[in-house]
């Protein structure tokens, strides 16, 4: 067979690992109610999924790029596909999307997904005995001036107030790949951390498919704490009510009262006049008793607005412990469910940063079953421990800058349940700083604070994640416009991660030589930047695809082969009988 030369040699090595996982055959399957002309408009979704793989910034540059994929044959070829549409018809495929056909894509990539994430979660529970979940939120910035980004807003985005979107990610710590995406979804650039805290519990729950037993006796003891702190709250507002009440029917009598005090007096001290003496003692009296009487009005008058604010502010207080107390209900409710319906519990670590770290998202976290790292949000805890130290106090070094002094099962008086807090102490230059770290869970953290510490810094593996999403992905770039189209690029984003990842596992078991860099799972930097712009000849074959790189390659003098008919057997998830086959 004749040869073809490519301009990307990656994605014709990813288009034959496409067809092995039958993801083309998947999204080909999607029914989208569009006219085809030239190219239908599966053949425009994945080539919208093939420019982020590619790292392209701009849409735009499918077609108008110095080597356009557009253009390259070879990509076709080993992507199932006869050309490409050009990236305007892709634009327009994007906008026209129906929300069911864009979730009949997702649904698309998560079944090819699935069987590889269920081997991974069962490779780490095997190995590690517990799933590693991470969860952030990041921004997407978009230009301040445009008004053509649908829902977007104004928000924390990193360092600035920025324009654009937050993305709730979620992570699974893996021990083949490092890092596997479980989730990422949209919100508005104004939505905070702390209003994620279960539904990113729940998304990670969603995709590994287990979760650990929920804590409700935990809860329950919440719940009657809730309710007696409500009662000493109402019993607190009855009082002030019946002092309020009191004040207002006293203060209500006064005007009467001192008008009758005011004529008494007047004809006390006519009768003095007509009698020509001086004044008596009754007289004296009802001289002294109306200006307290008076006086006592004004002072009244001055309670009552603070009475009334005091009582404004039990009764606010007594709703919130009403509200919380109906809450955690209805949480115990789903959490007795989960539990019903939890066929086999696992041990997990969710690691959260401090912006999911309120009091309510943390005792939450707890709720759920998880053994939590995570920093308290703001300063309601870091002040405080601060005024506990004393001079006798003794620090750990736990890091090359940083100290740590400890509370076991500390419990805060605003917090329902004792926790490991550790009081940090940073050395910037000649500047001290402090933080926090929080811990609740089986794992003995006090005991080794140098990994307590480090465990928790170890969640920098989804900071590397956003950056990587953000700089290899091109994810600082939104290549559409349309709300669909904006939602489907996160979701690609997300999959092409762990696609180049699992794509570097199989080349490394089933290809005999391998350029270096491409055996790697975590080198996606390498893989997109550079395998996916290199040039080389490919020739397909019945029992496989050869490419020979070009003299202008940086992989120049090498080949690769790329065998057919590849298959692995996976892993048995827990409670399933079904056997996973590619």
């Amino acid at each position: 067979m004749s040869e073809e030369q490519t301009q990307h040699a990656m994605l014709v090595a990813w288009g034959e690992f496409a067809q092995h996982l039958g993801l083309i055959e998947r999204i080909e399957a999607v029914p989208i109610r569009q006219k085809t002309v030239q190219h239908s408009p599966q053949n425009k979704i994945l080539a919208f999924l093939i420019a982020i793989l590619d790292g392209l910034a701009h849409l735009q540059d499918w077609s108008a790029a110095a080597h356009p994929i557009a253009k390259d044959q070879a990509v076709a070829h080993a992507w199932q596909q006869e050309s490409w549409s050009d990236y305007s018809g892709i634009s327009r495929c994007l906008s026209a999307l129906t929300e069911t056909e864009a979730q009949q894509i997702v649904t698309a990539l998560e079944a090819i997904s699935r069987p590889l994430l269920d081997n991974e979660v069962m490779q780490a529970l095997l190995q590690q005995g517990e799933l590693v979940y991470d969860g952030d939120l990041t921004g997407r910035v978009v230009s301040n001036t445009s008004t053509s980004y649908p829902g977007a807003a104004y928000g924390h985005m990193g360092d600035a107030i920025g324009f654009g979107y937050q993305a709730a990610m979620v992570s699974l710590h893996s021990p083949t790949y490092g890092r596997l995406w479980l989730s990422s979804r949209l919100h508005p650039g104004d939505v905070l951390s702390c209003t994620q805290d279960e539904a990113v519990v729940r998304a990670a729950e969603a995709k590994t498919r287990l979760r650990p037993l929920r804590r409700t006796e935990l809860l329950k003891q919440r719940i009657e704490q809730v309710r007696v702190e409500k009662q000493r709250l109402q019993q607190k507002v009855n009082e002030g009510q019946v002092k309020m009440e009191a004040l207002q029917a006293e203060l209500a009598g006064l005007p009467e009262e001192i008008a009758k005090e005011q004529a008494w007096l007047a004809i006390l001290e006519e009768r003095a006049v007509q009698a020509g003496r001086h004044p008596n003692q009754q007289l004296e009296r009802a001289r002294r008793r109306l200006p307290k009487l008076q006086q006592r009005q004004v002072d009244m008058h001055q309670r009552l607005p603070k009475l009334e604010q005091d009582q404004q502010f039990r009764q606010e207080h007594l709703q919130e412990q009403i509200a919380l107390g109906q809450e955690l209900n209805e949480r115990l409710l789903r959490l007795e469910q989960d539990n019903l319906t939890n066929a086999c519990p696992i041990e997990a670590v969710f690691r959260l940063d401090a912006g999911f770290g309120t009091r309510e998202g943390v005792a939450l976290q707890i709720e759920m079953g998880y053994e939590v790292f995570t920093k308290p949000y703001s300063d309601w805890l870091t002040p405080r421990l601060r005024r506990m130290l004393t001079p006798e106090t003794q620090w750990a070094r736990v890091g090359e800058n940083a100290e740590m002094v400890i509370w076991k099962d500390y419990q805060p008086s605003d917090f329902p349940y004792p926790v490991d807090v550790g009081l940090e102490r940073f050395y910037t230059g000649k500047t001290q700083r402090f933080g926090t770290l929080l811990h609740y869970g089986r794992t003995s953290a006090t005991q080794d604070l140098p990994a307590w510490f480090h465990r928790y810094n170890a969640r920098q593996t989804i900071e590397a994640g956003i950056k990587e999403g953000k700089g290899v992905f091109q994810m600082r770039h939104l290549k559409v416009r349309s709300a669909l189209g904006i939602a489907l690029q996160e979701q690609f984003a997300v999959f092409a991660a762990n696609f180049v990842r699992w794509a570097a596992c199989w080349l490394a078991q089933d290809c005999l030589t391998l350029p270096n860099g491409w055996q790697v799972p975590g080198s996606v930097k390498c893989s997109v930047q550079v395998a996916a712009h290199t040039s080389a000849w490919v020739s397909f074959q019945d029992q496989g695809t050869l490419l020979r790189f070009t003299d202008y390659s940086i992989y120049a003098g090498k080949s690769l082969s790329l065998p057919k008919g590849w298959a692995i057997q996976l892993a048995l998830p827990f409670a399933r009988t079904t056997v996973f086959e590619l």
